[in-house]
């Protein structure tokens, strides 16, 4: 199973901030959302750089309030991991385990095309287990 198995599933829409915004306003747009993390982008479709609701609370913790007028250039991950549609879904567990992110764009010919979070890759894998039983039970129960 690859990477596009999760957005055929789920859409490949990637809701993101723009570089100057203010930090007050991309917590705003991630509370409207309801999602943890950004993709930050001028364009909507260039990948320059990820922010989560972590990097936001590890700036206000070691920086003070004063971070939320800041602009999100200057709290974002700057060097964001990706990954492709073709990636192999226990790759992607690895590296989101390895390098404790939850949140990987999806990146084709340099353009942003998806986003998957860890808990997609949760869902993906327990749905995957749950399908791989029946399979089995169906088996064993027909011979």
């Amino acid at each position: 199973m690859n990477v596009d198995t999760i957005l055929r599933n789920k859409g490949n829409a990637v809701e993101t901030a723009r570089p100057d915004w203010s930090v007050v306003q991309m917590c705003q747009h991630l509370d409207e959302l309801g999602v943890g993390a950004l993709v930050v982008s001028s364009d909507g479709q260039h990948v320059v750089g990820i922010v989560s609701e972590r990097d936001v609370i590890n700036h206000i913790a070691n920086e003070g309030a004063a971070v939320l007028d800041r602009p999100v250039s200057d709290i974002m991950i700057h060097n964001v991991v990706t990954c492709t549609r073709a990636d192999d879904i226990a790759h992607l567990m690895e590296t989101m385990t390895e390098r404790r992110i939850r949140h990987l764009p999806v990146v084709e010919n340099n353009a942003l095309v998806g986003i998957v979070s860890i808990g997609d890759v949760v869902k993906h894998r327990i749905q995957e287990s749950e399908y791989e039983a029946k399979a089995l039970r169906e088996y064993i129960t027909t011979g």
